[in-house]
């Protein structure tokens, strides 16, 4: 994996949460998926597909507690569990860290345009990309629990 094509994610992801929750995240180590496993990390999660170049999709997935506390920072309310509201903000936010991540692949050789977000939650859920490649998972630590960077893409830049 070049680090250099998942970076535009990690930046995305830590300036969003950061400027819109006031939350601080920390990337651990990438990995690569195993290439059956559909089953989301997080207890909420959505993907949004990218196409240009190449084609993918990029998926966030949270743990309850982690989401939790974004979203009472981000809509300025305590929330107690994930209704209506916190899936719509969790497709927003996939939405605005593809939108920072593609400006970012631009100066790297690639254009992107984003489709719709899809939402889904609950225990082990699915996480389904729009390209049946190799996922590469990038886990985060914050103050308020975990969650996940899913991206997967059909071009083999991104997993050389």
């Amino acid at each position: 994996m070049k680090i250099e094509y998942i970076q535009p994610f990690i930046n995305a992801t830590r300036k969003v949460l950061s400027t819109m929750a006031s939350l601080e995240s920390k990337p651990l180590k990438p990995y690569l998926k195993e290439e059956s496993n559909q089953t989301a990390l997080g207890n909420i999660s959505s993907v949004i597909e990218l196409t240009g170049e190449c084609n993918g999709s990029i998926g966030l997935s949270f743990e309850t507690k982690c989401i939790l506390k974004i979203a009472s920072g981000m809509l300025g309310e305590v929330y107690e569990e994930l209704d209506d509201e916190v899936a719509d903000m969790v497709g927003e936010l996939v939405n605005m860290i593809s939108g920072d991540a593609r400006r970012q692949l631009v100066k790297l050789g690639f254009s992107f345009s984003a489709g719709i977000p899809k939402i889904a939650k609950g225990n082990e859920h699915k996480l389904v990309h729009t390209v049946n490649e190799r996922t590469i998972v990038i886990p985060f630590k914050t103050a308020a629990g975990d969650f996940f960077i899913e991206t997967c893409f059909d071009s083999k830049k991104f997993l050389e």
